[in-house]
């Protein structure tokens, strides 16, 4: 049996569904990113944030329930977010629980999972999510925003309210489609070198070497969150892809569910327009580890 093999069309086939998959959601993103910069004054933020540190990230959560966005789109809002004077750790816990803790998410993972426990798989996933997205968030709040943002985005903007109600309708809208295409011209060039990787490794592995990896929980755990990177799937559609995998465990499948929305190999390309190197890479240890403990664990309990 060959381990590895590529086809030129099989990769093109790949590419393209991963692009055509993630697109859209990069340009709504953009799009959304657009009209915060346009329209939300920076002050608004600021006063609608709790006093409370640990509360405002605990909170921010929650946002995707009321602004649902796919990974694919998060990233060039989360930096908005932040140069509108969001504090960086409720825009980071905003960007990993966005795509996990959405309503979207939910009902596709119910439906992916019917007659597989959805109800468990689909609460465990927004749980589970939740709690890394807001136990990141609280690290970060210890860290200074110049440390691990690249650029000057964590700098706080004056209020700028007065200067909105001022403007005209016509020159806000124009600003907020500058801003949109700029933001799509920075992520998007991150989101194709994070496709190409994903269809080479997806159309190079023999898919026969995978099976034996789910012989045992902590190897089915690690290989399935290993997959989730590489596959670079949308989190609106992975658990589809998860519900196929039957001779894997459940914890295994939660693993991938998961971690994928984390971090996979395009947020890898665009986490680090926006993240320094070393960040990126703290994140991708660090959550993959709690991820892999706590769904290693998960698989031991009597159920």
């Amino acid at each position: 049996m060959t381990a590895f093999r590529f086809s030129l069309n099989d990769f093109t086939l790949s590419l393209l569904s991963v692009l055509f998959e993630g697109l859209p959601f990069l340009v709504f993103g953009t799009l959304i990113s657009g009209v915060i910069d346009a329209f939300v004054p920076s002050g608004w933020f600021r006063r609608a944030m709790p006093r409370s540190r640990f509360l405002s990230v605990a909170i921010s959560g929650l946002f995707g329930l009321i602004f649902p966005l796919c990974e694919c789109g998060i990233v060039p809002v989360m930096r908005r977010l932040i140069r509108k004077g969001v504090p960086p750790a409720c825009a980071v816990t905003y960007m990993l629980a966005a795509p996990i803790v959405n309503p979207i998410t939910l009902l596709s993972t119910l439906a992916a999972f019917q007659g597989q426990g959805p109800w468990w798989m689909a609460s465990m996933r927004l749980g589970l999510g939740y709690a890394v997205a807001v136990g990141v968030g609280l690290l970060v709040l210890r860290l200074r925003p110049e440390a691990f943002l690249r650029d000057a985005a964590a700098d706080v903007p004056a209020d700028d309210a007065a200067a909105e109600g001022d403007r005209p309708l016509a020159s806000r809208l124009a600003q907020a489609l500058r801003c949109s295409a700029a933001d799509f011209l920075d992520v998007a060039a991150f989101l194709v070198m994070g496709a190409a990787i994903a269809g080479v490794f997806n159309t190079a592995v023999n898919r026969e070497i995978i099976a034996p990896l789910a012989s045992s929980t902590p190897l089915a755990v690690a290989s399935l969150m290993v997959g989730a990177v590489v596959l670079s799937l949308c989190s609106t559609s992975d658990a589809f892809i998860a519900a196929t995998l039957t001779q894997f465990p459940f914890s295994a499948k939660l693993a991938f569910l998961i971690f994928g929305p984390v971090f996979d190999l395009k947020l890898a390309f665009m986490y680090n327009a926006v993240f320094k190197t070393w960040f990126v890479a703290l994140l991708a240890l660090g959550s993959g580890a709690a991820i892999f403990w706590v769904c290693v664990n998960i698989s031991l309990q009597p159920f």
